[in-house]
């Protein structure tokens, strides 16, 4: 049995519309796939996506080396344009890697959104595999911004 690590860490970034569009990023499941897809050389298993209170989200890929990762969330809270709590799994081979407990909130900024990023992190895995978790968090928050920087926000126009 492998040691419980436990973190808590915020990821800040400048969205480049206003939230209601920045929302809508997390909300619709296209445009969520659109910067959450990270391993396109994955092969998807399962991909099941109910936004609401109470639903869930189960997502599950085999890596080419054919190992299985999987994810899954239940929503708790979901205020539309200000706030998303959701909680989460991360599983490797069947073995459970990480649940969290998240947070996003969506700050108006001008034009732009702030997004906060708050994540409670229990750590099954060793301290590396954990710092490149938080890492990878932090990356897929960099891809958002990308996507939504490549697409004109109808609130803009």
């Amino acid at each position: 049995m492998s040691a419980a690590h436990h973190s808590t860490f915020v990821v800040e970034r400048e969205l480049p519309t206003g939230p209601k569009h920045a929302f809508r990023f997390w909300s619709d499941a296209a445009m969520k796939q659109r910067w959450n897809a990270c391993h396109p050389d994955w092969t998807v298993l399962e991909d099941f996506f109910e936004f609401h209170v109470g639903g869930t989200e189960a997502r599950r890929w085999r890596t080419p080396e054919g190992h299985e990762q999987s994810f899954a969330a239940r929503y708790f809270d979901i205020e539309p344009q200000r706030r998303i709590i959701y909680a989460f799994e991360m599983s490797f081979d069947g073995e459970r890697q990480s649940v969290s407990l998240a947070t996003v909130e969506f700050q108006p900024a001008g034009a732009k959104t702030l997004m906060l990023y708050t994540e409670q992190l229990t750590f099954l895995g060793t301290a590396e595999a954990r710092r490149q978790r938080i890492a990878g968090t932090g990356w897929g928050f960099d891809r958002l911004v990308e996507v939504i920087a490549a697409e004109p926000s109808p609130e803009n126009r």
